[in-house]
């Protein structure tokens, strides 16, 4: 077992369920990851999910997150890291759901460098990844990423922005807003014929700290109609260990395979 994955299963006792007794299928790192999440209506989102997945809201409000990162030791379980394969930019537009009682993430779109990853990640997990150019540059504690999709027939998403921690690690409280948006053990995709499927996630509870940003350019939300108002809540993570399983089929949910 690779060291990536022992650390993120290390960790167990804070999970919300038990972890799946199957396999995992593939190990990662995320990093320089910057968590900025905004307040949005609750309605055009909810229209935007497919049947038998409800939006998760906190206090009657839904959130939608803008979260920028680098991906390094990607390895599906058993291979070694491979160059210029296992290490990438990735750039999520995310909000939040449950089905059948277990709360996770919706993406929306997800940007990224490697041409291999978006595409055995649409045909693998059903994710909306799209290709995109995106250049990172760490000045210090600071960030500076800014992507531009590139994916032939996708709607136009852009993102540029500076961003950096703004205060040390602290434990995430539980039952606060913070662990309510980023404490999430499973995300949702959806076939082409609308079966919704559930992929499980297992990692460490966050390290995060408190962040600032400044945003020369979001467009990511224009394709949901969506506009992103005021200031965001902003966290940043400087790494975290993640495995992940192969999505199974909820027992809710329309179409088939």
């Amino acid at each position: 077992m690779s060291s990536v994955a022992r650390a993120a299963l290390a960790r167990t006792a804070h999970r919300p369920w038990p972890l799946p007794a199957r396999p995992w299928v593939l190990s990662m790192r995320w990093e320089r990851l910057l968590f900025a999440h905004w307040r949005v209506p609750v309605e055009p989102l909810r229209r935007l999910l497919p049947v038998g997945l409800e939006l998760d809201l906190h206090d009657g409000e839904a959130w939608l997150g803008v979260v920028p990162f680098v991906m390094t030791a990607v390895t599906p379980r058993g291979i070694p890291p491979l160059p210029r394969v296992s290490a990438f930019s990735e750039l999520n537009l995310r909000t939040y759901v449950v089905a059948e009682g277990r709360p996770g993430v919706w993406f929306f779109s997800l940007d990224a460098t490697s041409r291999l990853a978006v595409r055995a990640a649409r045909l693998t997990f059903h994710l909306p990844y799209f290709d995109a150019a995106i250049e990172v540059e760490r000045d210090g504690t600071r960030i500076g990423y800014r992507s531009k999709r590139t994916h032939r027939g996708a709607p136009a998403g852009s993102l540029a922005v500076r961003y950096g921690p703004a205060g040390a690690v602290a434990p995430v409280a539980v039952g606060s807003l913070e662990a309510w948006l980023t404490e999430r053990y499973c995300l949702y995709s959806a076939t082409p014929r609308g079966r919704l499927l559930r992929g499980e996630i297992q990692h460490a509870p966050w390290p995060l700290q408190p962040a600032e940003a400044e945003f020369e350019r979001c467009t990511l939300a224009d394709q949901l109609g969506v506009k992103l108002a005021g200031s965001p809540l902003l966290h940043y993570a400087d790494e975290l260990d993640v495995v992940a399983w192969r999505p199974t089929a909820c027992a809710i949910g329309g179409g088939g395979a």
